[in-house]
């Protein structure tokens, strides 16, 4: 069970405003986090008897629970209410709710909502001043806008599979759903501009993030390469493909990141270890020649890497404001000073976990006088079905337990 909200946490930025949830996974979710956890009320909308699709994506459960992982890492600071959308009763209800909303998400696919009367032209008929956000795989328009998207299908389309792994392996996803994680903050970003807009004119507008549209924009500096040249970056495993040495190199008991992001850098670094060959070779003399010598830079460098640990690389390269940095495994993450100095995990109270709480990754947007607040734990299904109909639409009793008897709710 979550606990309700907090009455003395500090007011949001985006305190009093209310937010419609149908989304479900991740992008969509992750948006609504983000808008609850920096003060909106947010209102998840479930299927009956389900829930969303990541209440099944397990294991692993919190401890002493039952609920997945998954799920509570991006449905915290939501109400829960179980309706069936596709009934026509559901629908009603669905805009009666809109009626007391300033934003609505959505990540079902092109058209569906439309279909039950939810759609964004038929909102923005009666709600004009609604926020309409919809997070697809491909956005409304195109000629793939009606396939669905999934976090790998969009890394392999967006191009990011082709430039990440070993030269002569295959090519490899991001280890998390960076797909889903980005076309989810974009969203944010689009809502939180077009609440500035209403702010203004008192219109609400629609947001239309496409997965792949998100995707290839954060292809940075990669997409800049081929803009610019017209061939194909290569896969370079883990070297930068515009700045050398700026890799991985192994030490005498594990692997660190060597960060050289300049060449009076790569001279000190020479310097200090007694490389001033190197540094007077002029295949390594600038950042450009180190580029155009890659290899040679990471056979030169290799088996010096190797005389060290690589917290003896780490002390003595901060000493010298070089940048570096251990491989840590999420373990060392968590266990790293400067992360818990960060209060990067945040504790909140559930009645079923073991020793009360469950631990959750924190918001990391740092604001100093409207910092995000953790109110609601990530609910049980349906947990707050009956508040929200009482409290927003005047519901007594009998009437939402004639709804949940044909299965509305």
């Amino acid at each position: 069970m979550s606990t309700p909200p907090d009455a003395a946490a500090p007011a949001g930025p985006l305190a009093g405003l209310r937010v419609l949830d149908l989304t479900r996974v991740l992008a969509g979710p992750a948006c609504t986090q983000m808008l609850g956890d920096l003060g909106a009320e947010v209102i998840k909308i479930e299927r009956p008897g389900a829930g969303d699709d990541t209440r099944g994506f397990r294991p692993p459960v919190m401890p002493g629970t039952d609920e997945s992982a998954y799920f509570v890492g991006v449905n915290r600071n939501k109400l829960s209410v179980t309706l069936d959308i596709a009934k026509q009763e559901g629908q009603a209800i669905v805009r009666r709710l809109l009626a007391q909303c300033d934003i609505l998400v959505e990540n079902f696919k092109v058209g569906t909502l439309a279909r039950y009367g939810l759609g964004w032209e038929q909102v923005h008929a009666d709600f004009p001043g609604v926020v309409y956000c919809s997070i697809t795989g491909f956005g409304q328009t195109g000629p793939y806008a009606a396939r669905p998207g999934y976090d790998a299908l969009i890394q392999a389309f967006g191009g990011v599979m082709s430039l990440t792994g070993e030269p002569d392996g295959l090519p490899q996803k991001v280890g998390v759903p960076v797909a889903d994680m980005f076309a989810g903050l974009y969203g944010c970003i689009g809502v939180l501009a077009a609440l500035r807009h209403r702010e203004r004119t008192g219109e609400g507008q629609h947001i239309d993030i496409g997965m792949l549209d998100t995707h290839v924009a954060w292809l940075a500096n990669q997409a800049m390469n081929y803009l610019a040249t017209g061939e194909n970056p290569p896969r370079l495993g883990n070297q930068h493909p515009n700045i050398a040495p700026y890799q991985v190199f192994p030490t005498a008991d594990g692997h660190i990141v060597l960060s050289v992001a300049n060449d009076p850098t790569f001279r000190r670094f020479c310097a200090a270890f007694g490389l001033d060959a190197l540094a007077d070779d002029p295949r390594f003399a600038t950042n450009a020649a180190r580029v155009t010598h890659r290899q040679a830079v990471t056979e030169a460098l290799t088996p010096v890497m190797q005389r060290l640990t690589t917290r003896e690389w780490v002390e003595r390269l901060e000493a010298l404001k070089i940048g570096c940095g251990p491989i840590n495994r999420l373990s060392e993450v968590f266990a790293d000073p400067h992360v818990q100095a960060r209060g990067m995990v945040v504790e909140m109270p559930h009645e079923q976990a073991a020793g009360g709480a469950v631990k959750l990754v924190a918001n990391p947007v740092k604001l100093s006088a409207t910092p995000a607040a953790y109110r609601i734990t990530p609910p049980a299904l349906g947990e707050h079905t009956a508040q929200v109909l009482r409290g927003l639409l005047g519901m007594d009793p009998a009437e939402i337990a004639a709804l949940q008897q044909k299965g509305i709710v």
